[in-house]
């Protein structure tokens, strides 16, 4: 699948991802067209799925982050897929995952402030349909971010 050069591309790629491919190429010891040529059959094999703005949200003033922990009641036969479309419409909602066991999904929610959060909390996320049981965690420090995987 991945040779060693494509590695030494992706890593390069993982660590300045707004590096031009003649660039990159030039750190892995390509060519500028042979790393152009690597690269894009990575993005055509699904390998590199884009490159993303990282917006530090509390610079907008969105200082509060949770985590929801959300079990649902699956009595209903699209409970799931009806639960997942009402919380892709919450703004504030920014991820959303699925898991196998206690817990069906995590939402991570922003707010302002506290008084924010209260707000989305009551109106929109306690208004979707079939949770069973909820959990907030609030985020008090990010202390490791890291998508980058050793190549």
């Amino acid at each position: 699948m991945l040779d060693d050069v494509d590695r030494r591309l992706l890593r390069y790629f993982q660590s300045d991802p707004g590096a031009s491919a003649a660039d990159l190429a030039e750190r892995a010891g390509l060519s500028g067209a042979a790393g152009w040529r690597r690269l894009e059959r990575m993005r055509e094999a699904g390998i590199i799925r884009g490159v993303e703005a990282r917006i530090d949200w509390a610079a907008l003033g969105y200082a509060v982050e949770v985590s929801l922990r959300i079990a649902l009641d699956k009595g209903e036969a699209r409970a799931f897929d009806t639960f997942l479309a009402a919380a892709r419409e919450v703004p504030e909602v920014i991820e959303i995952q699925t898991f196998l066991g206690r817990v069906d999904v995590r939402l991570s929610v922003l707010a302002r402030d506290m008084a924010h959060y209260q707000q989305i909390y009551r109106d929109r996320i306690l208004a979707l349909p079939h949770i069973a049981d909820i959990e907030a965690l609030m985020l008090v420090a990010r202390v490791h971010h890291d998508e980058a995987l050793p190549l």
